[in-house]
């Protein structure tokens, strides 16, 4: 193939729009269309789209995107193949024999099956399921979102019960309708989505019989599992401008992500920063199952070998700069917060834990709330604005050590994408806290590139990795770390034990943040005897009289320094009263 005026496009099908984009072989975007499609939130908790306005959108997207590319002066027939990327776990469900879908396709967001969660972890053989398909039960994978519409949708159950229910992921219904339909009826999906339905065994990139049963979903036609990058598997676009053109690549989102930042070496991840950010790190050839609160799954599947990947998850990082912007309205556009916080030269001493709805991987810690820490009368907006980048950072780091004790292999370098990550600031922060360089590129369309680069090397258009170095390294930026390491253990130090206090505030009755730590035993302490606290020699006395109240008092004639005798008083109080609670006095 002359591959010198050869491009590619990707369909990039996401959570809010849909986008094609046209690369070329250097993996420039030539041109790109984008549509957004509505939200459907039928009540709380739950989050829908219109699966005929999802397969809609993608047409048209293609449609202007081609007219785009022509009135450059490119020319169609040019565009060799077609790359899909999409989000994962939103589930569809169509008629085998009409190919029209029975309902709404439930988002991966929705939690609304957490109640057949909750059943399927009481049923005998639940631990297993982690170890097969690398993913715990809950409302996030496919699997539950099918046995909910199973058991909430007599339509879906009767065209089940005849035998005609087909499921698939959004790539599954793409490549369904690009083909025809039920006129074609090419029921395919990649490994990398097929995964995150847990009906898959990670190992052997096949329906596992004992998940089949387990879930009891066996009269459901599945998509057949197919490699990532395959030149006949997924057909070819039955109607429209590029009719005839081959789809020979497919990726759910963050592997997408992750093979166009080149990740192809095991000890390497890419960091998506978006509302949240997703991290993904290669492990190689054999899947590694977490002991620190990470999901395994599929990186990749090229070249009659699939490639494994450990995925950690942050629920807050560009929604915490929404926070300051629309909830404390310290600024007026997301980007300024870079500006804010430049106006200090660090945190103040402020540490702020965006446990904003509990924290995530590696923590997953639910009763921890949004909590800041170290604040002063010194503190300023500019210092917040920097905790909150940093607090992104730390955890950030913390996934990647996560990653590192279960995988084995040590980071060499961070490639980044994603709105945040166009804070120069942030990125030098990361930097630092990890002590690796972070990389940047230029062309931050990594998740469409990735798709596009699955798709070329079915055909092509690329033969092998080593081609893909250069692509997209143009033009990019590396922060390398500016502190030492002992220095970036220090500030990490602080970050743990703020985590540590930001536990236990939902509930009643939430008790001592230290309580239950690190899963040992509370410790008894005798009164009478002498204790530390927080390195401070004291002798625990049984409480009396008031336990102390009236401990402010009038303070309003106070001068400066009895104002900090006061406030060192009322602290060692205060640590008094933890530890007669924990020796059983209060």
């Amino acid at each position: 193939m002359d591959t010198r005026q050869s491009f590619v496009g990707s369909i990039d099908q996401g959570t809010t729009s849909t986008r094609f984009l046209i690369f070329d072989r250097d993996g420039s975007c030539i041109a790109s269309h984008q549509v957004e499609f509505e939200q459907i939130f039928p009540h709380p908790g739950w989050h829908e789209h219109d699966p005929l306005e999802i397969i809609g959108s993608v047409e048209t997207c293609i449609d202007g995107a081609v007219r785009k590319f022509e009135a450059e002066g490119y020319h169609r027939a040019d565009i060799k193949a077609v790359g899909i990327t999409n989000q994962r776990e939103t589930t569809v469900v169509w008629d085998i024999m009409t190919g029209h879908p029975l309902r709404n396709a439930i988002v991966w967001t929705d939690t609304r099956s957490q109640d057949i969660v909750d059943k399927l972890k009481k049923k005998p053989g639940a631990s297993k399921l982690q170890q097969i398909c690398g993913l715990p039960l809950s409302t996030y994978s496919s699997c539950t979102k099918l046995l909910w519409m199973l058991e909430n949708n007599p339509a879906i159950k009767e065209v089940y019960e005849r035998g005609m229910l087909a499921f698939g992921t959004i790539d599954t219904w793409l490549v369904y309708c690009l083909n025809g339909g039920s006129k074609n009826n090419v029921h395919v999906s990649d490994p990398t989505n097929a995964s995150r339905t847990m009906f898959m065994n990670l190992e052997t990139l096949q329906y596992d019989d004992y998940l089949l049963d387990f879930f009891g979903i066996r009269g459901v036609h599945l998509p057949r599992i197919v490699p990532s990058s395959d030149a006949n598997a997924y057909g070819s676009l039955s109607d429209g401008i590029l009719a005839g053109v081959p789809i020979t690549g497919c990726l759910g989102d963050q592997s997408a992500a992750l093979v166009g930042q080149k990740g192809f070496s095991p000890g390497m991840a890419k960091n998506t920063y978006g509302t949240g950010c997703f991290l993904l790190y290669n492990v190689g050839e054999k899947p590694v199952f977490s002991n620190h609160g990470l999901l395994a799954t599929v990186a990749y599947h090229f070249d009659g070998k699939p490639i494994y990947a450990l995925e950690g998850s942050i629920a807050v990082g560009g929604s915490g700069v929404k926070f300051l912007q629309k909830n404390l309205e310290f600024f007026k556009e997301p980007k300024e917060v870079n500006n804010l916080a430049l106006t200090v030269k660090d945190n103040g001493g402020c540490v702020f834990v965006t446990a904003f709805s509990g924290l995530f991987a590696p923590y997953w810690i639910d009763d921890a709330k949004g909590t800041i820490f170290g604040i002063t009368q010194y503190t300023k907006k500019g210092h917040l604005a920097r905790a909150i980048l940093e607090a992104t950072c730390f955890q950030t780091k913390a996934i990647l050590d996560a990653m590192e004790k279960d995988s084995g292999h040590a980071l060499s370098e961070l490639a980044v994408d994603g709105g945040m990550s166009s804070s120069d600031l942030a990125m030098q922060i990361q930097a630092n806290l990890i002590s690796i360089p972070v990389y940047r590129p230029e062309m931050r369309e990594t998740t469409a590139l990735g798709a596009a680069i699955a798709a070329g090397l079915a055909i092509g258009i690329w033969h092998n990795f080593a081609e893909l170095r250069d692509i997209n390294r143009a033009g990019g930026t590396v922060f390398q770390p500016k502190i030492s390491r002992k220095e970036s253990a220090e500030s990490f130090a602080l970050w743990e034990k703020a985590v540590r206090m930001s536990k236990g505030w939902v509930g009643t009755g939430a008790g001592s943040p230290n309580e239950k730590s690190n899963g040992t035993d509370n410790k008894v302490v005798e009164i009478g005897t002498k204790a530390k606290i927080d390195g401070l020699a004291v002798k625990i006395l049984p409480a009396a009289g008031g336990g102390g109240g009236g401990v402010f008092g009038d303070l309003d004639d106070a001068d400066e320094e009895d104002l900090c005798l006061e406030l060192k008083r009322v602290e060692i109080l205060q640590r008094l009263k933890r530890l007669r609670k924990a020796a059983g006095l209060l």
